[in-house]
């Protein structure tokens, strides 16, 4: 069966359930999207590896990379591989450079794995014709209309009241930072990096 190809178009807050994550997956030659409902901590995994933030300690992610790197495995591409009962199913393919091993995971175990390793992610077509979203050309437009990040990548994230970094110095934003790494706030962390970058 043949792969299509994905990308992570987006991340954004669910609006149909609380504390969920909407993670919408486009594919690379098409205008069809996969919109896949993620938890909180899930979302954070994906999140802070779009956003190249570096977490004090190594989260279950990381540390699943360095297990695989000690035994000498690779994640070669993450695969959407079913669709039941509106769950999404997904495989891990992974290598020893010898044999080829499949590891069944939840898809957003596997995406946020599948970034650590710089891994493609795939699905199939029964899927995207069954779970995926066609844009319209008027919604194509706006999309391309709102430019985005080197990586291709937009993670939305909610404003959040009293975060107007643009007052502060840059010994100021450096020292917030950090503390919101310490805290593991990566979202506000992002925020903050995003205000330096700005002033480089």
């Amino acid at each position: 069966m043949k792969k299509i190809k994905l990308e992570i178009l987006g991340l954004s807050s669910s609006q149909s359930q609380t504390g969920s994550f909407a993670l919408v997956l486009g594919e690379t030659e098409g205008n069809r999207r996969l919109p896949i409902i993620i938890g909180m901590f899930e979302a954070q995994a994906i999140a802070i590896e779009i956003e190249k933030i570096i977490p004090n300690r190594p989260m279950t992610h990381d540390l699943f990379k360095s297990f695989a790197n000690s035994f000498n495995f690779h994640v070669e591409e993450i695969v959407i591989s079913d669709l039941k009962e509106g769950v999404f199913f997904a495989k891990i393919v992974c290598t020893d450079g010898l044999k080829k091993h499949e590891v069944d995971a939840r898809p957003s175990d596997a995406i946020a794995i599948g970034l650590r390793f710089d891994a493609p992610i795939f699905t199939y077509e029964n899927i995207l014709a069954e779970a995926g979203i066609v844009l319209t050309d008027e919604e194509e437009e706006e999309e391309k209309v709102e430019p985005a990040k080197e990586s291709k990548v937009r993670v939305k994230k909610e404003k959040q009241k009293g975060d107007d970094f643009k007052n502060y110095s840059v010994d100021k934003l450096n020292e917030l930072l950090k503390e919101a790494i310490d805290k593991e706030d990566y979202e506000r962390a992002a925020k903050i990096r995003d205000e330096l970058s700005k002033r480089n």
